[in-house]
């Protein structure tokens, strides 16, 4: 089953002139799959992500979520599909100051209708998965940047969502962090997790089994390896 289908995405920004951000990408992400999406600055890469993850819609082509076609849908069913099938990380971690890290996680489950035990159960879990189960109860202003983004991404995959998109996961970080992250999110692929990144980082993009270069809003290479 695929976690994510592109066919014929074009994106169009308007604007005097408008900007052709994605030209007729199409492509899939099987489910349990960990892919890296790279290419050079303005070559479409956080669109791609957008339109992927429901934030933007394309300006024409398909996008089918874990098998359902997103592209049409209404605004209140694009927001259950992000409660119930996506997860998201990105640069900025977005975490609230007030609550501790098991809360922050938990409110990942917000809308998905859970109550408030079955959230913290669930968090718990997570949590416990991005080995910051000692931190739990302290507050993101306690956290190092590495443990900031560890949250994020229990938070991420709380909901066991279909696909986890990644935004330049380790743009923020020191490069002994961002290689942490990065393994992170290889242990947790390991375990099941589909996983759509981006990234500049060539080394670790190296890392990932199947590496897709876009180039000026298009897929330039698909590349994949053992």
């Amino acid at each position: 089953m695929s976690a994510l289908e592109l066919d014929g995405v074009r994106k169009v920004h308007p604007g005097v002139p408008s900007v052709v951000a994605l030209r007729d990408v199409t492509l899939t992400v099987d489910a349990g799959e960990f892919v890296a999406v790279m290419g050079p600055s303005g070559s479409g890469k956080s669109t791609l992500l957008a339109v992927a993850g429901t934030l933007e819609r394309p300006t024409s082509g398909t996008v089918r979520v874990a098998g359902t076609a997103v592209d049409r849908l209404p605004d209140v069913d694009l927001s259950g599909i992000r409660a119930r099938g996506l997860g998201f990380v990105f640069q900025q971690f977005h975490l609230l100051a007030t609550r501790s890290v098991l809360q922050n996680v938990a409110d990942g489950l917000l809308y998905t209708g859970l109550p408030a035990a079955e959230r913290l159960e669930r968090a718990a879990g997570a949590v416990e998965a991005v080995g910051l189960s000692h931190r739990a109860d302290h507050r993101p202003g306690a956290l190092s940047g590495g443990e900031c983004q560890r949250a994020a991404i229990a938070r991420a995959i709380v909901g066991d969502p279909a696909l986890v998109l990644a935004d330049e996961p380790t743009g923020n970080l020191d490069s002994s962090t961002g290689d942490e992250i990065f393994a992170l999110l290889g242990r947790l692929h390991e375990r099941g997790t589909t996983i759509l990144v981006v990234t500049h980082n060539d080394a670790l993009a190296r890392r990932v089994p199947r590496v897709v270069h876009l180039r000026d809003g298009r897929i330039d290479r698909d590349e994949r390896w053992p």
